[in-house]
């Protein structure tokens, strides 16, 4: 239950919101490099608590099923009329927290709680869900599917799918099978094996609330349970609910996984359940992970070293005590610093920077052009249901490659907050798509300062502007990409350019990510090999490209395939790498 300020804290809490947030040295805002916003949806029906782009290009997008009422009626009913059906503004949480327990999100909705959105016709289509994804996980399959687990309640130990369809029919599913434990605020993470010669599919789940295991989906065999993680123990702040939830997750080059929790990270064999290497600390005080929400990415991984150099990003987070402040109505600063650590060196160490101003719940986002753009968020509090004030309107972009102490600059703010449960993905055609944020259990569109949001916008980055389309590569074609590239294999890219190539022309695979709660998981670039490059007439061009070589250096499924010249992005056209 969230505390309500007292007089003192309420004070606090107008003069915060009246300060004015702190900029960086480089402001992109009056030389036409700061991107431009649009409102696409002024009703998106649903909160993009959850969101995810399909190699169909549509977005689907969901909510928790326990909030009851939200924006978009299916039918009316009296079975779901009333508390159950229609709720409230109220911001009240449930206090049944247990594994599979019967609760409204049972009874057949009245309201959408997902919704698919077509990019290209700017339309959205409900899905139905029907347990509750209330904190949950997903990874894409290789074939595509989207494969979602956990959540709250009747939900904890659901195992759901959504297979991306042409014709508008398909829908949510769920498998007989369940998870061996109720997984709420865990993070997925699809593995290798099923990249390998007859392997099927296989999805790493870890962590969540009050559990301190990891599990496969599927399992490899009827009998196989949860595995024990003491890391998750040792990263546990119980007095701040946890601080080490959705935990960090990268797919190193060795096949292993980066795991991050709290302010901590190791190295983890998951085939032998072996920690192989633990990683210094990352320095300051405070929390990185849920609910002190930080935001990590994995920086381009690059052919010129084989795919072996990797490189994490941790961005953000929460002040020591912000959770427990946060429900006595006090709001501390959230932290500015990010940290970079190359997880390959002999002896690794995090390269401190500072962010132009304090940011926690922000999304981090990897570009084309291998640049992170940090977006949404607020400035002092933590996640959870009006535990953070003072939004960040602006987006920040770091350039990971640029002078220290000159790499970020800030870009055009947004009208729009997004708080808690807000998130951004990268559209194929070079948009970001925002949406989400609600600071309530239940929709509460009056809500003060900060109301529930069902405007989506697209941030559109200065290269998308038609100012530099002369540079850009048009048209795009990946010969063979629908059907599959096979690793090592070379294949053809075909484009257009009114202008000469550039010398720093790059062809990029991007991984399409599933966000939630500030984390993009998955998330994934890769600047591929090109062995050569002909000019087949006035304008179009041929490329043979080297695909990666393994599913450990690109898991099997669908990739954005971008094609940057000097710098400015093609639109991006999917590929499948496959054995």
């Amino acid at each position: 239950m969230t505390t309500k300020p007292d007089t003192a804290a309420a004070l606090m809490l107008l003069l915060m919101l009246q300060w004015p947030q702190p900029l960086a040295a480089h402001t992109s805002g009056g030389n036409g490099l700061s991107g431009t916003w649009e409102v696409l949806l002024n009703n998106s029906g649903v909160v993009a608590m959850h969101m995810a782009l399909t190699h169909l290009n549509t977005v689907i997008f969901f909510d928790q099923t326990s909030s009851g009422r939200t924006g978009y009626l299916l039918h009316r009913n009296s079975s779901c009329s009333g508390r159950r059906g229609g709720g409230g503004g109220g911001s009240s949480e449930p206090k049944n927290e247990g594994n599979g327990t019967k609760s409204s999100s049972q009874v057949k909705s009245c309201w959408a709680h997902s919704m698919e959105y077509d990019v290209a016709t700017n339309t959205l289509r409900p899905l139905t869900l029907r347990t509750d994804t209330w904190c949950s996980s997903s990874s894409f399959l290789r074939d595509g599917t989207l494969q979602q687990t956990g959540g709250y309640s009747s939900g904890i130990r659901k195992i759901r799918y959504f297979r991306p369809c042409s014709d508008g029919r398909c829908d949510w599913t769920e498998s007989p099978a369940v998870l061996a434990e109720g997984r709420w605020y865990s993070t997925s993470q699809i593995l290798p094996d099923g990249g390998t010669e007859g392997g099927a599919d296989r999805v790493f789940i870890l962590g969540g609330l009050n559990v301190f295991t990891y599990e496969f989906v599927p399992k490899s065999h009827p009998n196989e349970t949860a595995y024990e993680l003491p890391f998750l123990h040792q990263t546990s702040q119980r007095r701040d609910k946890g601080n080490n939830l959705y935990p960090f997750i990268h797919l190193s080059s060795d096949g292993n996984l980066f795991i991050f929790a709290n302010r901590d990270s190791i190295l983890f064999d998951y085939r032998h359940n072996t920690v192989l290497r633990t990683f210094p600390r990352l320095p300051g005080s405070g929390a990185r992970n849920y609910p002190s929400t930080g935001s990590t990415v994995l920086l381009p991984l690059d052919h010129t070293n084989f795919f072996q150099r990797v490189e994490v990003m941790i961005c953000g987070g929460a002040a020591v005590g912000a959770y427990h402040a946060a429900l006595r109505g006090r709001y501390y600063q959230a932290l500015s610093s990010c940290g970079r650590m190359v997880i390959t060196d002999e002896k690794p160490e995090w390269i401190m920077e500072e962010m132009p101003g304090p940011r926690l719940m922000s999304d981090m986002l990897v570009l084309p052009t291998g640049n992170v753009l940090i977006i949404n968020g607020a400035t002092h509090g933590c996640a959870g249901w009006q535990k953070a004030i003072n939004p960040v309107l602006t987006p920040y972009l770091y350039h990971p490659n640029g002078k220290p102490g000159e790499r970020f600059s800030v870009l055009r703010a947004s009208i729009i907050p997004r708080m808690y449960h807000s998130t951004a993905l990268l559209l194929s055609d070079g948009r970001v798509l925002v949406g989400g944020s609600n600071p309530y259990y239940r929709y509460n569109f009056s809500g003060y300062p900060y109301k529930t949001e069902l405007r989506m916008e697209a941030f559109t980055p200065y290269y998308m502007r038609k100012f530099f389309d002369d540079k850009r590569p048009m048209n795009v074609v990946v010969v063979g990409g629908e059907e599959g590239i096979r690793y090592g294999e070379e294949f053809v890219v075909l484009f257009e350019m009114e202008r000469r190539a550039s010398t720093e022309l790059e062809f990029v695979a991007s991984a399409a990510p599933f966000v939630t709660h500030s984390l993009s998981m998955h998330q994934r670039v890769l600047r591929m090999e090109c062995r050569g490059i002909q000019r087949l007439g006035e304008v179009l061009m041929s490329a043979v490209v080297k695909a990666p070589p393994s599913p450990v250096v690109a898991p099997a499924g669908y990739y954005l395939l971008t094609v940057v010249n000097g710098g400015i992005p093609s639109k991006s056209e999917w590929v499948r790498f496959l054995v």
